[in-house]
């Protein structure tokens, strides 16, 4: 008995192999795509220094985000403030590093939750169709009828001025248009064999939809995350830079360009740098996100 279980579970897991190797060949086959587009490569290596910057942001920045030193107010890059300082005395390297956190993770909730909830709701519009599928999409176009920008500035008004409900207005904002691209995706899937196959062998609808249909969706939905990232730090710094946002005082960068604005001929350096930080996080954003399209696009692949 012993024997037979253990030549199951070797043949399962040879098994496993044989489905994974075509996976490890593609992932391998799309790195090297990638490789050969320097401006993908520079992409990639500055998305991951934001990324590093935000993770070890305690060990890189030599003080915290909220400590002053107030003696040391608006003096230009120097060894000892290698960004300068502030009108209160903060040093903007690291006020710069610990925004980076800050930014990155209202960015990935953003676009995560609005996966969640956009494909979701397309998903299931596509695939039911009829009544479901005209209400869903009503629904969606009422937010679509809407300016992204005005929509969410009222919306965080509304909920109250801070990071937290700034959150909550980019998330009601992004959501239409995962919505319809996965709407799109899912009424080209569902009329596929294997749809057919898995109905035809018993599988409830919720199983055929997101166990089959929607991870067969997935690459548009990477690459327009990947796009979204930059654009939702640009929508949330400029929102914080106007007061939607965060507070004065705060470390994120859209408020430390508004900090910084009265003083740009005094000491420019206060706006300077967490702006070229917001150009550059969202250029290598966009970098990557066009890398992907053109890669993962079967048409530019033949």
């Amino acid at each position: 008995m012993m024997e037979e279980e253990v030549c199951g579970m070797s043949a399962r897991i040879d098994s496993w192999r044989e489905d994974l190797a075509p996976r490890i060949r593609e992932l391998r086959f799309t790195a090297y795509l990638l490789s050969q587009s320097p401006l993908v490569v520079a992409g990639f290596v500055l998305m991951f220094a934001f990324i590093v910057m935000a993770v070890f942001a305690p060990f890189i920045a030599p003080y915290g985000p909220e400590e002053r030193i107030w003696i040391a107010k608006l003096q230009p890059p120097s060894m000892e403030h290698i960004f300068g300082t502030d009108e209160s005395g903060g040093d903007i390297f690291s006020r710069l590093v610990w925004a980076s956190r800050l930014d990155l993770a209202i960015a990935v909730t953003v676009v995560l939750m609005a996966i969640a909830l956009g494909a979701s709701m397309g998903a299931v519009s596509g695939f039911i169709g009829g009544k479901t599928d005209e209400v869903l999409m009503r629904v969606t176009d009422v937010f679509l009828a809407f300016p992204p920008l005005i929509l969410a500035m009222t919306i965080a008004a509304a909920l109250g001025r801070n990071l937290t409900n700034l959150t909550i207005a980019l998330i009601i904002v992004w959501w239409p248009g995962y919505a319809r691209l996965v709407r799109g995706q899912v009424l080209s899937e569902r009329e596929k064999l294997y749809v057919e196959a898995a109905q035809a062998a018993g599988a409830s609808r919720s199983r055929v939809i997101f166990r089959h249909v929607l991870p067969n969706s997935i690459y548009p939905l990477l690459v327009n995350a990947t796009l979204d990232l930059g654009g939702v730090i640009l929508t949330a710094a400029g929102l914080s830079f106007i007061g939607f946002g965060a507070g004065a005082g705060i470390a994120e960068w859209g408020r430390m360009i508004a900090d910084g604005r009265n003083y740009m001929f005094q000491s420019p350096w206060m706006a300077t740098f967490p702006g070229l930080a917001i150009l550059l996080s969202s250029l290598s954003l966009n970098l990557v996100g066009d890398g992907l399209r053109d890669v993962l696009d079967p048409r530019l692949r033949r």
